[in-house]
């Protein structure tokens, strides 16, 4: 059983929102830290154990400089994830860049900041090589096709479009070694939000014994293995977060069995987590506008999917708290909305709650990773402020609230007064 707890109190959220209107995305400074730290020492038995943040999953320069200094890297996939991570300080094999479907200019700046390149196709070596040169690290991404499970979020390896087929790896490290390549590394990632540690320490069995099988086929050495991310985050009370003392002891055993055995230690073991390290420590706070009763009764709140689409899109669960009335019953049954003109547009469905009054605040959980982030401006909604609670208690707003300028600023209404029809 998880336990959904806030980090403030009604009172200390109201005196926030006198400066900070909601809705608005707010992450604790301190647990975020906190579990930073702990993952690095769980997996402090690998010499060259790093996680690159997924920059995707909550892409802020204040959360990427926090753990930065805990000396986390940057998993990046795009252009302007790149120059985030320039402008944060996170530059050379501090960077893993991991695309698909890669424009040029992409690979030109990955390789200008010095950052490991992560091939997702085999086409893509000559690609890279005629925009950009070949560097002296490769990285290739494995898709293991049926050899293992998938899930919803990602899907079935072999309908992925993702990654190399095992063929194809082993032509494209020989490619790659004969073009003068000297340093090698291997990635994989096929599911997303998984909670079975197990999962975890199989796909780095995969890993290692693929290392095993080109290395001695090739005459290449591996420098490390990216288990990649995934690991989920208990969204519903009756899960449990993944263990990550078993995901390690599970790892370490079969390092030692296949990478010790066969001679081929050291090998760094990297990890892309996003979720599972800022996932828990966000919260949306959002209050209630209108309470609407039809054949059902709607709670409309000042935030939309616009600011959390994932339970529209992938009808996900978010725990949500009304600040006040904590130890309230939970006897009355709403649809949690929002104000798009969408009717998907609900963060939450049939869920029992306190009986909710216009005014109320509501925390909707677990919201620091793929929240803010997937924010878009369909039916002219803004996306809302970023803040972040300080470990001495302070607040700092770490992104604005976006305005109807802002929305206007891509459009040339200096043109339209010469547009004629």
């Amino acid at each position: 059983m998880t336990e959904k707890q806030v980090p403030f109190t009604k009172n200390q959220l109201e005196q926030i929102i006198e400066k900070h209107p909601t809705p608005f995305h707010i992450y604790d400074e301190k647990a975020i830290l906190e579990n930073a730290r702990s993952i690095k020492k769980t997996f402090s038995w690998n010499e060259g154990f790093k996680e690159f943040f997924a920059v995707k999953a909550c892409p802020n320069p204040y959360l990427m400089k926090m753990l930065k200094s805990e000396g986390f890297g940057s998993d990046c996939s795009s252009l302007p994830e790149l120059l985030l991570s320039e402008r944060v300080g996170i530059t050379g094999e501090e960077i893993m860049f991991s695309s698909n479907d890669t424009p040029a200019e992409e690979f030109v700046k990955a390789k200008e900041l010095g950052g490991i390149i992560n091939l997702d196709d085999i086409t893509h070596l000559p690609f890279l090589e005629e925009h950009a040169g070949l560097p002296d690290l490769i990285c290739m991404r494995y898709n293991p096709g049926p050899l293992k499970d998938g899930n919803v979020i990602i899907g079935k390896p072999e309908e992925a479009k993702y990654g190399f087929t095992r063929e194809q790896l082993f032509e494209g490290y020989r490619i790659a070694r004969d073009k003068g390549v000297k340093r090698f590394g291997l990635h994989t990632m096929v599911a997303s939000n998984e909670l079975d540690a197990a999962y975890f320490v199989e796909t780095a069995e995969i890993l290692f014994n693929l290392v095993v099988d080109i290395s001695q086929e090739l005459g290449i050495r591996f420098e490390f293995v990216n288990i990649g991310g995934g690991i989920g985050i208990p969204y519903k009370l009756d899960q449990r977060p993944v263990d990550l003392n078993v995901v390690s002891s599970g790892v370490r055993d079969r390092y030692e069995k296949i990478i010790a055995t066969n001679g081929l230690a050291p090998l760094a073991i990297y990890m892309e987590c996003g979720r599972m390290i800022t996932g828990p420590f966000g919260y949306l706070v959002t209050r209630v506008r209108h309470i609407k009763n039809t054949y059902k009764k709607f709670a409309g709140v000042d935030a939309t999917m616009s600011d959390l689409m994932r339970p529209a899109i992938y009808g996900a669960y978010h725990h949500i708290t009304v600040m006040g009335k904590e130890n309230a019953p939970h006897d009355t049954v709403y649809d949690v909305t929002g104000s798009l003109c969408e009717n998907i547009d609900k963060f939450a469905v049939a869920r029992s709650l306190p009986a909710l009054e216009p005014g109320d605040l509501l925390v909707i959980h677990d919201t620091g990773a793929h929240g803010y982030a997937m924010g878009f401006n369909y039916n002219g909604k803004l996306r809302s402020a970023e803040l972040l609670l300080r470990e001495n208690g302070d607040v700092l707003q770490i992104r604005r609230a976006e305005t109807v300028n802002d929305y206007f600023a891509t459009l040339d209404f200096d043109g339209l007064a010469h547009f004629t029809v």
